[in-house]
């Protein structure tokens, strides 16, 4: 599993979840493939967890067999917060229970290479499956 060695802070605020300001809002940054041919892109607000990243480059990785590469483009950075199982409110904020990667519209999660087209496409398909936001599949010819 992912995590940061070291953070500033323990606690984040929650930060927004107004699903128009969301939808509206469109990554900027890691839009293009850079590393491998083919890469699997974001069409969905969402976080991750860094347990779902590790499913997903678990699944590439696997299918993929020691000839392709897999590159991962997102880092769970932001911590996340759970109070315990019946605690009554106004008791403070919960404890840190693990970090999450923050995913906008249009972000590629992760890339592959050195793999036939297929085999790569199937890989991309099955760590999609692995993760809670929409995604598809996209080529360096397609961009």
């Amino acid at each position: 599993m992912l995590f940061p060695k070291k953070v500033k802070f323990r606690k984040w605020h929650t930060g927004r979840k107004n699903a128009k300001k969301l939808a509206s809002s469109v990554e900027t940054r890691g839009v293009e493939i850079s590393f491998g041919s083919y890469g699997l892109k974001a069409l969905q607000f969402g976080r991750l967890s860094s347990n779902e990243i590790e499913a997903a480059r678990k699944v590439m990785a696997r299918y993929a067999t020691k000839s392709g590469k897999v590159w991962v483009r997102i880092f769970p950075d932001r911590p996340f917060t759970q109070k315990p199982p019946e605690v009554k409110l106004g008791k403070g904020k919960g404890d840190p229970v693990g970090f999450v990667a923050q995913i906008k519209p249009g972000r590629v999660l992760f890339e592959i290479d050195g793999v036939d087209d297929k085999v790569a496409l199937e890989a991309l398909r099955k760590a999609g499956t692995k993760i809670s936001v929409k995604t598809k599949v996209v080529s360096r010819n397609m961009m």
